[in-house]
């Protein structure tokens, strides 16, 4: 799968790894819905490291369609409450 991360780029991710971010998006959702800034930053920094160590970065110019858009490192609780889906941000 393709993830894009907004204000950096695209990058290829095994369809294996699903789970792992899924796991993260599910953290992430209950942080944004209690109002918890600091985990909802540590797990928005947990998730974006996961994706960044397990995928590989397609080159700048690469313009692939992305398969989950996540928001970058210094996006709000706002920000990311106004991007997410009923399941979250990686829909399952």
């Amino acid at each position: 799968m393709i993830v894009r991360i907004m204000g950096e780029g695209q990058v290829k991710l095994a369809d294996s790894h699903f789970t792992e971010l899924n796991r993260h998006d599910d953290e992430l959702l209950a942080e944004l819905e209690a109002g918890d800034e600091e985990g909802f930053r540590r797990t928005l920094g947990e998730l974006l490291d996961t994706v960044r160590r397990l995928g590989t970065p397609l080159p700048d110019d690469a313009l692939e369609p992305s398969e989950l858009i996540l928001p970058a490192p210094d996006a709000s609780m706002d920000e990311v409450r106004a991007m997410l889906s009923d399941d979250g941000l990686i829909p399952g």
